[in-house]
């Protein structure tokens, strides 16, 4: 016997980190030629995250691929080249100057860099948590106290206390951003994330 409640705590933190995706996809007439420009332009493309303060642990590939391109407009299939496509995950560390660190990386990879979206966390949400769960106890807490209130009982001591916990990504899609549409400075808002402590707790009856 006892009363069985849940509790929700919610706290909302800045973000203080960024991921996004960025890259090189180039179409080019032989395997050759599209892997060696594609090469030389994600070099350029890295060095200029590093110039602008990434740091190379904060650099990771994140898809590779080579496949030829066909022209099927006619009966044979006929081949007019291949495609290469190079992709880091990224973390920018430093929020305020995102946009200007992906202004740079593009304008230095060339019309074929693409940006497939960024997501924002928070490093070190620790502190988040432990008020989220805070919350969540005294939302639970006071559910409970009035409950046995209404049942004219009392309210004994919690016998399971169970937990869990939500904290999404805040996440914004781009469309394929080519370099040469970049002529004003990218806009990055980072907004604010949720993290939120969700808890069931059985109380006893005093």
């Amino acid at each position: 016997m006892g009363i069985t409640v849940s509790g929700v705590g919610r706290e909302a933190g800045t973000p203080d980190t960024l991921t996004l995706n960025i890259g090189i996809n180039l179409e080019r007439d032989s395997v050759a030629q599209a892997t060696e420009e594609a090469a030389t332009r994600a070099t350029d493309l890295r060095e200029a995250l590093t110039a602008h303060g990434v740091a190379e642990v904060d650099i990771q590939t994140a898809t590779y691929s080579i496949y030829p391109v066909y022209d099927h407009r006619s009966e044979a299939r006929l081949l007019i080249g291949y495609r290469v496509s190079n992709d880091v995950r990224v973390k920018i560390r430093d929020v305020g100057r995102a946009g200007e660190i992906i202004d740079a990386a593009s304008g230095r990879g060339g019309d074929e860099v693409v940006v497939q979206g960024v997501s924002f966390s928070i490093e070190d949400n620790e502190p988040l948590v432990l008020a989220a769960r805070q919350a969540a106890w005294k939302d639970a807490h006071g559910k409970a106290e009035q409950l046995a209130r209404l049942a004219g009982v009392g309210l004994g001591t919690p016998t399971t206390i169970t937990e869990s916990f939500s904290a999404p990504p805040v996440v914004q899609r781009f469309a394929d951003v080519e370099a040469a549409a970049l002529s004003v400075a990218t806009p990055i808002q980072a907004g604010e994330l949720d993290v939120s402590a969700t808890i069931e707790v059985t109380f006893g009856l005093g």
